[in-house]
């Protein structure tokens, strides 16, 4: 079992603090000079510190986090785009790609807590992890159109997040959004003043970390699957899931805990 301590690679820093009794980690990318953008060399770490955090068995959730409070993730680096060419571009974004199914993959759930931009990419990363709390000075776009370029890899999650229309426009237009407007749309589960971001993120966390620990990583794989499946099957899919649960004596354990609690 690999157990990740707090510790930082240039550009993103790990840290790790109890809730309720379990571990959580933070996540924080921090290049706040450049708005937190996403060059290829910060990409690149981004995906390495997730896929190393992601074989600690013990972590019940990961918070991931942009530093500077002027943006979470303010988009891909424009100055490398501006330089690519034919040549080098599918691997430019294909590397972006990877870090955000490092996210989708992660086993167990990711929660952004977004704070001032999430531009582009950033909305796009936004859009792989499971839950999304911003706080009230957020904004969100996707731009890409007015600077020549198509939204692609998982700007694909944008109709499932806020309906087709809303992410068409936003696509298509590349107009920016306030918080409010990206609450009102489903892109944010929840939208708070800036000084209760903390606040909320550790009341999503308490939640979890008070779940049953294989529960929750099996809900996130299911979760995961049911991205590529109909209603039906996605209901099929689920039921080995229910019996592997049992196979962890993880139900019996808390069932019976929650059959004593005192009757109100």
């Amino acid at each position: 079992m690999i157990k990740i301590k707090d510790f930082r690679m240039d550009e993103v820093r790990v840290t790790r603090r109890m809730i309720d009794g379990a571990p959580v980690a933070h996540v924080v990318i921090d290049r706040r000079e450049k708005l937190n953008a996403l060059d290829s060399d910060l990409t690149t770490r981004l995906t390495t510190v997730l896929n190393e955090l992601s074989d600690d068995r013990e972590i019940r959730a990961v918070v991931l986090e942009g530093a500077g409070g002027k943006a979470w993730v303010g988009g891909a680096d424009i100055n490398e785009m501006a330089g690519l060419d034919v040549g080098n571009a599918t691997a430019f974004i294909e590397n972006l790609h990877h870090a955000m199914v490092a996210v989708r993959d992660f086993p167990v759930p990711v929660i952004a807590s977004l704070d001032g931009y999430c531009l582009g990419a950033g909305m796009e990363l936004a859009a792989a992890c499971d839950m999304r709390l911003a706080s009230t000075k957020a904004h969100f776009g996707m731009p890409e159109t007015q600077v020549g370029l198509v939204s692609v890899i998982e700007a694909s999650l944008l109709p499932g997040l806020m309906g087709r229309g809303r992410a068409a426009r936003l696509v298509l237009t590349g107009e920016v959004i306030n918080a409010l407007r990206a609450y009102e749309w489903g892109f944010v589960e929840e939208l708070v003043e800036p000084d209760r971001l903390v606040a909320a993120v550790d009341a999503v966390l308490g939640n979890l970390c008070r779940a049953g620990p294989n529960a929750v990583r099996a809900q996130k794989r299911l979760l995961r699957e049911w991205e590529t499946l109909t209603p039906d099957d996605g209901a099929l899919a689920g039921v080995p899931y229910f019996e592997r649960g049992y196979e962890t004596g993880e139900p019996q354990e808390m069932l019976a805990r929650f059959a004593k609690r005192p009757k109100s």
